[in-house]
Parts: structure tokens; C-alpha cells; sequence
């Protein structure tokens, strides 16, 4: 008798197909995210290097697209297309005698209290940091659960 063919079915080709579109689209993923790595961290020092603490008085904070924020069009004109279309925290200070809209960070935006004045570390148009607040603490907003937490929370007992 002789051995058995080992016979390739049409679903075997499809599944190897497409086991190799997935590996080449997480090795093209894993190449982009090291190139926006080492752009993020250039951005980084370069807002390190500018950055100068100044007292602030906080008008208000929105968050809004970059083109509605009343930016000047030198800021707007350096924005890619996809930056356009995402929602930004804007916050609205009054910096010595001027009234300005600048950018700010994530963390610090959930963390900076209105109609109060702060010192914060101010690198051009973007707000990186929170230095000190009059007449208070700075305000650590809380961490939201995670997906897990939420789940188990349901089961807990209060």
C-alpha cells in the first residue's frame, strides 16, 4: 500500500493567506510605532528646553477642535490633517496683562481648577505642568476603574 497523500484543501491556503497579511500588518505597525517613539521623544526635549514657569489666572478650559480654539494661524498652519478633526483640552488664561488660548496636556487639563490662579510650567502655546495653585492644593482627579474592577465591583458587596 502506498503512504498517504496528504491532500491541501482550498481553506488551508485561505488561513495561510491570511496568517501572513496579519504578521506583515503587525510588523508595519510595530516599524511606525517606533518612528512616532523617537519623534515623541525629540518633541519632548525640545518642549523641556522651552519651557519657562509663568502665574496664570485660568478663565476657563474646553475641549474643542484645534481650529475652532483661536489659535494664531502660524500654530494652525503646522497641524496635520488628523490633529484637525480630534478634540484638544483648550484653556483660556490670562498671562500678565493678555488674554491667550493655549494647548494643554492631558493630565494637567483634568487637574487645573477655573476662575483660579496657578503657576505652570508654559513651553510656547502648551501647558505641561502644574507648579502650584493659590489657595490650595492641586487636585488630583481620580483614576478611573478599570474594565476588570467594574466587573468584580458588580459582585462586592458595599
Amino acid at each position: 500500500m502506498p503512504a498517504a497523500l496528504v491532500t491541501v484543501t482550498p481553506a488551508f491556503w485561505v488561513i495561510i493567506i491570511i496568517l501572513a497579511a496579519v504578521v506583515a500588518v503587525l510588523l508595519i505597525l510595530v516599524f511606525i510605532g517606533k518612528r512616532a517613539q523617537k519623534r515623541q521623544a525629540q518633541n519632548e526635549d525640545i518642549i523641556r528646553a522651552n519651557a519657562q514657569v509663568v502665574s496664570v489666572l485660568v478663565i476657563d478650559k474646553k475641549k474643542m477642535k484645534i481650529t475652532q480654539a483661536g489659535l494664531p494661524d502660524l500654530a494652525l498652519a503646522e497641524v496635520k490633517w488628523y490633529q484637525k478633526i480630534q478634540k484638544i483640552p483648550v484653556v483660556k488664561v490670562k498671562v500678565q496683562n493678555r488674554i491667550a488660548n493655549v494647548l494643554c496636556d492631558v493630565r494637567v487639563y483634568d487637574a487645573l481648577p477655573v476662575k483660579c490662579e496657578a503657576k505652570v510650567v508654559l513651553s510656547g502655546l502648551y501647558i505641561t505642568e502644574i507648579r502650584s495653585i493659590r489657595g490650595g492644593a492641586i487636585l488630583q482627579p481620580e483614576k478611573k476603574k478599570t474594565l476588570w474592577q467594574r466587573f468584580t465591583g458588580i459582585f462586592t458587596k458595599k
